[in-house]
């Protein structure tokens, strides 16, 4: 009896754990955050980002190559996102109005869809419009944008609805800032204001980061 009554207990813990983890990693909390600083620091260089070909907003096919030798402020999510999306894309935006013209020069911000089936060019357009002018927006193929989701280790997942177009998308929320050659340089959790992404951004900008 004693024995069941412990293993009920440990069974309960550890589902437990695994819910707030799981809670964690949707939310874009989930320790990976920390372990991109400790491969960046053991390695010399953090396992994120990669080449994309994906189509902008005005419906131009563009990869990483378009923007060699501008940072980049990179946010994957939705056009349908209810609050995540708005709050971090309003952020960003914000952020990019507090920088000099001279550094706005070489920083471009990036908004990256991980649900392509609704977000077509037009709908990104619109979107990004919402946002900033300078604001790009990409999407493309579903097989296209899952693999720039995965290149920057984005979580997403489609949830379960009855409705074919009616639908939420959970997924991680990091701003991520890559460097001129498209390499990591950090991130930003989603509680970062618009003054962390600029300190961030003027500290990479100035050979500081």
């Amino acid at each position: 009896m004693v024995h069941k009554l412990v293993s009920a207990a440990i069974t309960l813990t550890v589902a437990l754990v695994v819910l707030v983890l799981a809670t964690a990693y949707v939310a874009g909390f989930w320790p990976f955050a920390g372990q991109l600083e400790r491969v960046a620091e053991s390695q010399g260089e953090a396992l994120v980002g990669g080449p994309f070909s994906l189509v902008d907003h005005t419906g131009t096919r563009v990869t990483e190559a378009d923007f060699a030798g501008q940072s980049k402020l990179m946010f994957f999510g939705y056009t349908y996102c209810p609050d995540m999306c708005p709050l971090g894309l309003a952020t960003i935006a914000a952020a990019y109005d507090q920088l000099t013209p001279e550094e706005q020069a070489k920083v471009v911000p990036i908004f990256v869809t991980v649900d392509p089936e609704r977000d077509t060019v037009d709908a990104i357009a619109d979107y990004v419009d919402l946002f900033h002018p300078e604001m790009v927006g990409l999407t493309g193929s579903l097989e296209e944008t899952d693999a720039a989701a995965k290149a920057y280790r984005v979580y997403y997942r489609k949830a379960e609805s009855e409705q074919a177009t009616d639908y939420l998308v959970d997924h991680s929320t990091f701003t991520y800032l890559m460097d001129g050659d498209n390499r990591y340089v950090t991130h930003f959790g989603h509680q970062a204001s618009p003054g962390d992404l600029v300190d961030g951004i003027r500290r990479h900008l100035q050979g500081t980061s």
